[in-house]
């Protein structure tokens, strides 16, 4: 699938309450979050070049460099983030022929729908109107690239402006339904409430906003800190002992840049069980001899001290892999912390206990099959408590969802996130209810977005830089798929849970469709849950039944 260029124009003003920013409402038949409130904009088009005699207070090639676009175009996102503005919100960033910001009154806003429509460019536009387009009155803020899973992926420009005094704002009626003037605090508290759905994108942005409470302070940061660029290049590293080059989808990729900055090639792209990896200052990662496919290259052991040591997750009750624990700590095991109990997780902690006497932290087993119900913490530590290690200080974050009693822990002082099994690299986790909460996922998945996190230390897989936009994926992929789940109960209604999962994952293959059905499942109660799908018996419904 190509990933089409776009622009986004966050259009913001004064208030007595501080800042507040203009979202639309798209329309409840979208293909992609459909309902959700987002900024105006969209595709940049084949036509924008046309309209760069138009175009004033920018040169193409300065902010193409701004933006490390190394083939230029910088000003054609620009211009399709302010045509985008109009046809969306009928407010148009313009000077007419005396220079001046045009007004509500301007006779352009009779040509918005045609423009809409296509039936006239934007060039066309400013030469019938005899427009300039002042682009020095956009700031560039972000820069976002979809992650895969939507059925349209977009490499998207972020910007900001202040809205022009006397234009009124108003949705297109088509791609977009309902429009509001919003302060990001109160947006960001609604979307929390589940009163206003708004993607991680939008999101983002509006916890930037939120740092500000004029236009001018805004527009004064965004001209002076552009966003960093996404990483392009390959990065050297070595596998089975041969030097490789390794591209930025790999997934080795954001460890070796991290732990080799100077690019010399000598990270390995492998991992393999029994060696220690230093992955940050005073944190070595110990991965235990049990690969597989729900546990890919193995269980990582986290190791955090350079004295006296802390262990995370020290895996399965495997002898060999408690010993090379020992072996790199010199037996100096002060305390066992667990992000759940799951069997690749826990159980190591009673053979580290009777040989160390650690003190260990986590949450006792829920009931289940997979549980290590043997597990007996000392400490059993609430959500944002904290926990000192000679590496830093480790936060506690509940976040339930593949297990009830999974806990994160981020290091504070380098902003490394153990995510355990919460995010794991290469796959999505397994929701199985009814431990496994697909709503209480999500939702956890959401607020660790408000915590600062530089780098993911997953307990299967390779350190994982760009955390939003892992956080993006994970997000993006369960809505997608919840929304193929909605339309097949639309469809079906009233069905069964077997009938609903053949037809909503249809590009699954039927021989797996048994887990797929419990993927399913959680998505129904989730649903279910936010009063969208309702059971009765063995069937399923989009309406309470009488």
């Amino acid at each position: 699938m190509s990933i089409r260029p776009a622009a986004t124009l966050a259009l913001t003003r004064d208030s007595e309450n501080g800042i507040e920013v203009l979202l639309l409402q798209r329309t409840w038949e979208a293909i992609f979050l459909p309902g959700y409130y987002v900024f105006p904009g969209g595709a940049v088009n084949e036509q924008e070049p046309e309209c760069r005699d138009h175009a004033i207070g920018v040169e193409d090639s300065d902010i193409s460099q701004t933006m490390s676009l190394v083939g230029g175009g910088g000003v054609d996102y620009m211009l399709a983030a302010v045509r985008e503005c109009f046809e969306e919100s009928g407010v148009l960033l313009a000077l007419d022929k005396t220079g001046k910001l045009i007004g509500a009154d301007h006779p352009v806003h009779a040509d918005r729908d045609a423009l809409f429509r296509e039936t006239i460019c934007l060039a066309d536009l400013c030469k019938k109107h005899e427009l300039t387009l002042p682009l020095d009155h956009l700031a560039y803020l972000s820069h976002w690239v979809t992650p895969p899973g939507p059925p349209r992926r977009f490499d998207t420009r972020f910007f900001v402006a202040a809205a022009p005094e006397g234009q009124a704002a108003s949705h297109d009626g088509e791609e977009t339904i309902d429009h509001v003037w919003i302060s990001p605090a109160q947006a960001l508290a609604e979307h929390k409430a589940g009163q206003r759905l708004l993607g991680l994108p939008t999101i983002r942005t509006l916890r930037v906003l939120c740092d500000f409470n004029t236009t001018s302070e805004l527009m004064r940061y965004a001209h002076a800190n552009p966003p960093d660029p996404f990483p392009t290049d390959p990065w050297p590293a070595i596998r089975k002992g041969k030097p490789v080059l390794l591209e930025p989808n790999a997934p080795a990729y954001d460890e070796a840049v991290k732990l080799d900055p100077e690019g010399a090639g000598s990270v390995q792209a492998q991992i393999t069980p029994g060696e220690p990896v230093e992955v940050a200052a005073g944190v070595v990662r110990l991965t235990a001899p049990n690969p597989g496919m729900m546990t890919g290259p193995g269980t990582n052991t986290y190791i955090l001290g350079f004295d006296r040591f802390t262990v995370l997750d020290p895996g399965p009750a495997d002898e060999g892999h408690i010993e090379r624990i020992l072996e790199v700590t010199g037996g100096a095991v002060d305390q066992v912390v667990v992000t759940h109990t799951h069997l690749d997780h826990s159980p190591g902690t009673r053979l580290l206990k009777e040989r160390t006497n650690c003190r260990v932290f986590g949450w006792p087993a829920p009931e289940g099959a997979s549980q290590d119900r043997a597990f007996t913490p000392d400490d059993i530590p609430e959500h944002e408590e904290l926990i000192a290690t000679e590496a830093g200080v480790l936060k506690v974050l509940h976040t339930p969802g593949h297990a009830s009693n999974h806990l994160c822990y981020l290091l504070t002082d380098q902003d490394l996130l153990f995510s355990g099994d919460h995010i794991m690299q290469g796959s999505t986790v397994v929701i199985n209810p009814p431990d496994g909460d697909m709503k209480a996922y999500v939702e956890s998945l959401y607020e660790l977005l408000e915590e600062k996190i530089q780098f993911i230390a997953p307990a299967h897989g390779f350190l994982m830089g760009q955390p939003e936009a892992v956080v993006d994926y994970l997000i993006t992929h369960r809505l997608s798929r919840e929304h193929k789940v909605f339309r097949a109960l639309e469809a079906l209604a009233p069905v069964t849970l077997k009938d609903l999962t053949a037809k909503a994952y249809d590009d699954v293959p039927a021989a797996i469709h048994g887990l797929a059905a419990r993927s399913a499942l959680a998505h129904l109660l989730k649903l279910e849950a936010e009063h969208r799908a309702y059971q009765t018996g063995d069937l399923w419904h989009t309406k309470r039944p009488a």
